[in-house]
C-alpha cells in the first residue's frame, strides 16, 4: 500500500511578497530622507554669512598665499603650485577652524593622496578604473591616518591625469603644502579673532 505523501505548499508567493514589502519599505525610507531634507530647507536654506572682516581676511590671506607660492615657483623654477591648492586656500583661509584645514590634514592629506596615486599609477597605469581606484584608496588611507583633506582627492586625480613622476611627492605635494600652511600660520594669527592652527598633530 502506497502512502499518499502530501505535498507541502510552496512559500514562493509569500517570499516574493515579503521581498517586495522590504524593497518598498527601503524605497520609502530612502525617499523620506531626500524629501524630508527638501521640505525642511527647500531652495533658499538660510546660510549664516561671515562678517565682512572675515571675508576680507580670507580674500587677502588666500591672495598672498597663492601669489607667494606662484612667485616662489617661478623664482626657483620648480612646480610648487597645483590646482587643488586653490581648494586648500578656501579651507585654510575661509574656514581656518575646520578640522579639515589643520596642518596635519593639509600636509598629511596631500602627501597620502600623492603617494597612493603614484603607487597606483606606476603599478597599473592611468585609465578610468585606476583613476577611481586612486581617489577611493586615497580617501580610505586619509580616513585611516586621520588626515582627511577634501582637496587631496583632486591631488590624486592630478597625479593620474598628468602621469606625474615620483618627484611629484616632494614638489609640489610636500613643499607646496608646507608653504601654504606657513602662510596661513603667519597671516591668520594677525587677525585678532583668528587662531591658526587649532592643533598641529
Amino acid at each position: 500500500m502506497k502512502e499518499n505523501l502530501s505535498k507541502k505548499p510552496t512559500n514562493f508567493p509569500y517570499l516574493r511578497l515579503l521581498n517586495y514589502k522590504k524593497l518598498h519599505l527601503k524605497w520609502k525610507n530612502y525617499w523620506f530622507k531626500i524629501s524630508g531634507t527638501w521640505q525642511s530647507c527647500p531652495l533658499t536654506c538660510p546660510i549664516e554669512k561671515p562678517h565682512h572682516r572675515h571675508i576680507l581676511w580670507s580674500w587677502l590671506g588666500s591672495f598672498l598665499a597663492i601669489a607667494a607660492t606662484a612667485y616662489l615657483s617661478v623664482k626657483t623654477n620648480s612646480p610648487l603650485l597645483m590646482a587643488p591648492f586653490g581648494a586648500t586656500s578656501v579651507l585654510i583661509f575661509g574656514v581656518p577652524d575646520s578640522p579639515l584645514a589643520q596642518p596635519r590634514n593639509v600636509i598629511g592629506g596631500n602627501l597620502v593622496a600623492a603617494l597612493v596615486s603614484l603607487i597606483v599609477l606606476h603599478l597599473f597605469g592611468s585609465s578610468p578604473w585606476t583613476m577611481g581606484m586612486a581617489v577611493a584608496t586615497a580617501i580610505g588611507m586619509m580616513q585611516l591616518t586621520g588626515t582627511v583633506h577634501p582637496p587631496s582627492g583632486a591631488v590624486a586625480l592630478v597625479v593620474m591625469m598628468t602621469k606625474a613622476p615620483w618627484q611629484f611627492l616632494l614638489t609640489p605635494a610636500l613643499e607646496g603644502s608646507i608653504i601654504l600652511v606657513l602662510c596661513a600660520v603667519v597671516f591668520n594669527n594677525l587677525a585678532q579673532e583668528r587662531t591658526y592652527p587649532k592643533h598641529w598633530l
